[in-house]
């Protein structure tokens, strides 16, 4: 018999309240009190995944260890939790509905008429257990993506709650985020937004068991009273979500309005003990007491949103609290640096972060600050792309090979020193064709790779598709680019750096992903550590 339980999160009133960060606070709180506890996350639209969304659209695209490209939302839920997601914790409308198409292809569904009740709703209902079957987990709390009333949300909000009913009493909870405005003319906080949202919910058939009310103001008794009463939940289950200084200050916050603990009653589960939080509020006083500060400038082409690059902005605060130290990350456009300005560009700049990114605007500009980091002894690291610039740098003003790019920027380059995978060269679709995933790489003894990794063999996820062409590796290492990273399945590097520097290192691979709140990504750790060393 399947004993886990399982808890929805949905929205209402407006997007972007936060329904990721008070799922992964709430899983936080049920793990820290020993309960298994994952989080997987359906999304309305209809691409299969957002691999091929311009960050612009979505955000970034964080990469799972199996591969999945997937919503940012799960990069949230791994650095709350320190626990891997897979290609089973994000599906989208778009994936749901080419398994009912492929299904009826196959003639699976017996000559019937195929429609979104019951075909579309049973493929959901599927996939919102499959974590659950797999016998790993207590609890396998789910956030739906958008807003109640969305009419892409619908055929989710009809399978939570066909599941709702077949589950049975105490088995799944309902959670409802919603806002309660204040408005200024007024002087006061407004609860019909949220009125409006819990009967838009019931009109679907699902009652919230649990309001999550987002607020810039403390709720009154009196208000909670009026929201209990109004939205038909009792009044320990209205919970305040008050702005945060930093979203790891959510969890705390919602251990004082007991949201665990009223989860936890509805389900008919134990407390068992009190949630230890001890790590959490370790890093939590380290990142609010830093000792020093320094200014990482984030060299990218998406730096006007800020969610382009929310696992390395993550992974910075992670690294600085691990150093005591303030990193305050600059975003600086590629695109309008140059030669004559890059110093300029870089006034006061303490490291640069040359950032991932796909096609050839901006390339220039990032190729200048690699050249800039290197000879003015100024820190760099390299992600992705950023590594790939370091090596079209270094090919071109020390190598002097003229010209030298990566075929992606310039098909016709005489030294192209970044090139298309073999396996690549076949590829017409985009959507997850790229080298995605975990892959591993062995660290050569005695470099900087090895001394931060403290190890010989390391797996890192990738998700690219051109590659650093091994028929230059022997003349840029002979020049002294070192190739410190080495695939062992492939042979292809997939760490550069430079010896005689502060601190000098490319990677092909993503660090960032892996970076949580327990385990700080190590290169990060190393290089915020080096910014402090050659600033004093």
């Amino acid at each position: 018999m399947n004993t886990t339980k399982y808890i929805f999160v949905t929205g209402g009133v407006t997007s972007s309240l936060g329904k990721g960060i008070i799922a992964a606070s709430l899983a936080k709180l049920l793990q820290a009190r020993g309960y298994r506890t994952t989080i997987q996350k359906f999304d309305p639209y209809i691409n299969v995944d957002p691999g091929t969304l311009n960050p612009y659209e979505h955000g970034e695209c964080f990469v799972t260890d199996d591969g999945a490209e997937t919503d940012l939302d799960l990069g949230h839920y791994e650095r709350f939790l320190n626990v891997p997601t897979s290609q089973a914790n994000n599906v989208t409308t778009g994936r749901v509905y080419l398994s009912v198409i492929e299904k009826e292809r196959r003639g699976e569904f017996l000559g019937k008429t195929v429609q979104v009740v019951p075909h579309i709703t049973n493929e959901i209902k599927e996939r919102m257990q499959l974590l659950g079957q797999s016998g790993d987990f207590d609890i396998v709390i789910t956030e739906i993506g958008g807003t109640v009333g969305d009419i892409e949300s619908l055929p989710y909000i009809e399978s939570v709650r066909q599941l709702v009913w077949e589950l049975g009493e105490h088995n799944s909870i309902v959670i409802h985020l919603t806002l309660v405005p204040y408005l200024a003319a007024a002087g006061e906080l407004k609860t019909k937004p949220t009125q409006h949202s819990v009967k838009t919910l019931m009109e679907s058939g699902i009652k919230a068991d649990i309001l999550v009310c987002r607020t810039e103001h403390e709720l009154s008794a009196d208000l909670r009273q009026k929201l209990a009463l109004f939205c038909n939940v009792t009044k320990e289950a209205v919970i305040q979500s008050i702005d945060a200084k930093t979203i790891y200050e959510v969890p705390n916050l919602m251990l004082e309005e007991g949201l665990d603990v009223v989860a936890l009653k509805k389900l008919d589960l134990p407390e068992k003990s009190a949630p230890d939080l001890k790590q959490w509020n370790e890093f939590l006083s380290r990142h609010k007491n830093p000792k020093q500060t320094i200014n990482i400038g984030l060299v990218g082409k998406y730096v006007e949103l800020q969610d382009s690059y929310k696992s390395i902005l993550e992974a910075f605060i992670h690294a600085g609290a691990a150093n005591e130290t303030k990193v305050n990350v600059v975003s600086i456009h590629s695109e309008y640096i140059d030669a004559s300005n890059v110093a300029e560009k870089l006034k006061g700049i303490d490291g640069i972060l040359v950032a991932p990114g796909f096609g050839e605007r901006g390339i220039e500009g990032k190729i200048e600050t690699v050249r800039y980091a290197r000879e003015n002894n100024l820190p760099f690291f390299g992600i992705c792309l950023g590594m790939q610039m370091a090596v079209i740098e270094y090919a071109r003003n020390v190598l002097h090979l003229e010209n030298a790019n990566s075929t992606e920027m310039n098909a016709e380059t005489p030294h192209p020193v970044i090139d298309l995978m073999e396996s690549q060269k076949t590829v017409t679709e985009k959507g997850g064709t790229m080298r995605l995933g975990a892959w591993k790489c062995d660290l050569k003894p005695g470099t900087l790779a090895h001394k931060i990794y403290g190890k010989d063999q390391i797996a890192e996820r990738h998700r690219h598709r051109y590659e650093y062409n091994n028929t230059y590796a022997e003349a840029l290492q002979n020049a002294g680019l070192v190739s410190s990273g080495i695939n062992p399945d492939t042979g292809l590097v997939e760490i550069v750096e430079l010896e005689n520097h502060p601190f000098f290192i490319g990677v092909q691979y993503h660090p960032e992903y892996k970076s949580t709140v327990a385990n700080p990504q190590p290169i990060f750790v190393s290089f915020v550590a080096a910014i402090v060393k050659n600033k004093k």
